[in-house]
This record gives structure tokens, C-alpha cells and sequence, in this order.
């Protein structure tokens, strides 16, 4: 009895705690699997969208990607060129001198407006000025000697018809009249030549304008080659586009040109309204000049600009710019067409033309009237079930 008391009452032996304590793991874990079996089931369900238990004929169903549409349209297209062009002002003149001498005066300052006929800068005109102030005398001397010789000649012929000369005296007479008159002329024009040169030692705005940059400074030795500055005129200006000679045949006045600085921004539309006949041999392009009406705060002389030449205007088909896709030099998009009764997704290959605002217009690889998939496209793959959702329904093409 004793014994069977202490047994009782002593305490379970390790190995009997072990096996109580695997039982009770083993139970967890049970309970776990079946929660998460759970789980995964609800969560097939829902992505299944909890369908009905098809049928052994129909199979199981395939889900498609919900995708947006847009229906390929036909539109105008400007067919164009780019191509650089320069402003140039039709008035616009680089200042040299006629004659040589040192600067004396610098009237103007660089980004002056001046008027037509304004001094600008004096060439040193001390020598041209005697030079004038000696002419000016013999032309005086001249001019006594003319007057001499006319009053003589009146006097000898008045004798000759009286008869008191002879006819030798009154042909001398005549003769050196004429001599004083060719000489006084002579004086004269010369005169008016060398104060014509002295005009020239002011050099002068040949019109209303800006004054460029001024090289030279007061004291410099200037000639005929020295350039001592530039006046511009901003109005009546002018695009000048090179067109390569392989567009020879298309090129015409008439033709639109868009005007646009580097960031694409449009400046002008204008037109081409002269074609030079000849070939620039350096360049080897055809000049077209367009006329340019923008005012000095937007376009200035000697401007580089872009110009786009539009040859012709066609209706393309386009597409919105998310439905392209480019891969290296390859861009294709994804059509939507039915098949078995299901919308599925198709890589077509594209050759892009101009943009049209959000649009590409498609040279080839489309028609009018298919849809193409605008939306999700980085998902798809060649031959995906699709949904179409905020469109039209995709067109019927086996």
C-alpha cells in the first residue's frame, strides 16, 4: 500500500511528458494547415471571381486583362521636312570705311537707335580739307579768268562787226573764252569731287536702325577692309532655308513653313515666296527665302532657327502616342480583335509618322477602324486575353 502511494504520488516520468507535449504540437500544426488551406481557397475564389463549376464540355475559362480602346482614325497630315534656317534683315549694312585716316570721334555707343543720315564715327579730315580749300581757290581762279575771257570775247566780237578787228582776232577771242569755260568746269567738278571724299570721312547711318558692335576705338588706323560696325534694321526680315537638292522637283513658292525655336515652341507660319534658280555650290542646297513678320522681341537678325518646309497634307491613319511601344528601332502596339468570342490582345509592327498633338500618325501596319489597346500595354503579351472597359467594342477580324 505504501508503495503504491509513492508511485502515485511521484511525479511523470520524462518520456510520458515527451509524448504529451508531441501530441499537443502535432494538433497545432494540424489546426494550421487547415487554416491556411482555408485561406488559399478563399483566396482562389475571389481571383477566380468565384465562378460556377463549369462544365466538362466548356472547360475552364480564361481571364483577360482589363484594358482601355481607342478606334484608329483617319486625319489630316502634314507631310514636312526640318531643316535650319537663318534670319536675315533686308536692311542690315556693315559699316567700312571709304577712305583711310585715323578715328577722331566715336559718336555712337553699341545698341544705340540711330536715324538715317545720324554721324556715327569720324576718319581724320584735316587733310581732306585743304585739300577742298585748294581747290575751292583755283576754282575762284578759274572762275575770274572765265569772266575775263567772256567780257573779252563780247568786246572783240562788237569789233569785228564794226570792223575794226580782223576776223584772226575775234576767233583768238573765241578761242580763249572757250578754254576759261572748259577750265572753270573743270575746277568746279573737281572741287565737288573732293568734298564728296571729305563727306565721306563721317561715316553715317544709311537708315533708321540698331548700332551693332563697335571693334575700333578713337586713334586707330582704319582702311577700306576695317569693319567698324554694323546698323540693323529688325523689320522686313527674312528666312533663310538651304533645301537638299534631292527635293528639287518639290520645292516651290507657295510652299508652308513653320518657324519654331529649339524647344519646338512655333514662332511664324509663313510661306515660301522666292526660290533661287541656282545650286549653292557649298552647300550644295537650293535657297528659299519666307518672309518674317515677328517684331524684334522675338526674332532678330542673324537668328538660327528651325524650319519645317511642308510639302503636302494626306489623311493617315493615328493612334494616341500611349498605344505605341518602341523597342530599339522596331515600334509596334497591341490591336484588339475577337476570337472564339473572346477579345484577345495582338502585337502588330508600325511605322510611325509625324505627330499629330497626342497622336502618331501610322504610315503603315494599320487601318482605319481597328482598335488598338492605349492602356496596361507593358503588361501584355502577344495572344492575352483582354477586357475592354471605357471604349468600344473591338471589330470582328479572323
Amino acid at each position: 500500500m505504501r508503495l503504491k502511494t509513492e508511485l502515485a504520488s511521484s511525479p511523470r516520468s520524462p518520456r510520458v511528458a515527451s509524448l504529451s507535449g508531441q501530441r499537443k504540437n502535432q494538433v497545432t500544426q494540424n489546426r494550421l494547415v487547415r487554416s491556411l488551406s482555408l485561406s488559399y481557397f478563399v483566396l482562389a475564389l475571389a481571383a477566380t471571381g468565384c465562378q460556377k463549376k463549369p462544365t466538362a464540355a466548356a472547360g475552364p475559362k480564361m481571364q483577360g486583362l482589363p484594358v482601355q480602346i481607342a478606334t484608329v482614325t483617319m486625319a489630316p497630315v502634314e507631310q514636312s521636312n526640318d531643316y535650319v534656317a537663318t534670319i536675315k534683315s533686308r536692311r542690315s549694312a556693315t559699316m567700312q570705311p571709304q577712305v583711310s585716316g585715323s578715328l577722331t570721334e566715336i559718336y555712337v555707343h553699341s545698341g544705340d537707335h540711330v536715324k538715317a543720315g545720324e554721324p556715327l564715327i569720324e576718319i581724320d579730315p584735316r587733310q581732306q580739307k585743304a585739300q577742298v580749300a585748294s581747290l575751292r581757290a583755283t576754282e575762284r581762279q578759274k572762275k575770274a579768268l572765265y569772266d575775263y575771257d567772256t567780257i573779252e570775247l563780247g568786246r572783240q566780237r562788237k569789233l569785228y562787226q564794226a570792223g575794226v578787228t580782223s576776223r584772226d582776232a575775234y576767233d583768238q577771242a573765241q578761242q580763249a573764252f572757250k578754254n576759261a569755260k572748259a577750265d572753270y568746269e573743270a575746277a568746279v567738278e573737281s572741287r565737288k569731287t573732293q568734298e564728296q571724299l571729305l563727306a565721306y570721312y563721317t561715316v553715317r547711318a544709311p537708315f533708321d536702325g540698331v548700332v551693332g558692335d563697335i571693334p575700333v576705338h578713337v586713334g586707330d588706323y582704319v582702311t577700306s577692309s576695317t569693319v567698324l560696325t554694323t546698323v540693323d534694321e529688325n523689320k522686313d526680315l527674312e528666312a533663310y532655308i538651304y533645301i537638299p537638292t534631292e527635293r528639287a522637283s518639290q520645292v516651290r513658292s507657295g510652299l508652308g513653313v513653320d518657324l519654331t525655336d529649339n524647344s519646338g515652341k512655333l514662332l511664324e507660319k509663313t510661306q515660301v515666296y522666292f526660290v533661287s534658280p541656282q545650286v549653292d555650290s557649298t552647300l550644295q542646297g537650293i535657297l528659299a527665302k519666307a518672309p518674317v513678320h515677328s517684331g524684334a522681341e522675338i526674332l532678330r537678325n542673324a537668328q538660327i532657327v528651325k524650319a519645317r518646309v511642308i510639302w503636302s497634307t494626306k489623311p493617315m491613319a493615328v493612334v494616341p502616342v500611349l498605344a505605341v511601344i518602341r523597342q530599339g528601332e522596331q515600334s509596334f502596339v497591341f490591336v484588339m480583335q475577337q476570337q472564339n468570342g473572346m477579345a484577345m490582345a495582338h502585337r502588330v509592327p508600325v511605322v510611325l509618322g509625324e505627330t499629330v498633338g497626342n497622336n502618331y500618325s501610322i504610315v503603315s501596319g494599320l487601318s482605319a477602324g481597328e482598335q488598338v489597346i492605349v492602356t496596361g500595354t507593358q503588361f501584355l503579351l502577344d495572344g492575352m486575353p483582354v477586357i475592354p472597359i471605357g471604349g468600344g467594342t473591338a471589330n470582328s477580324k479572323q
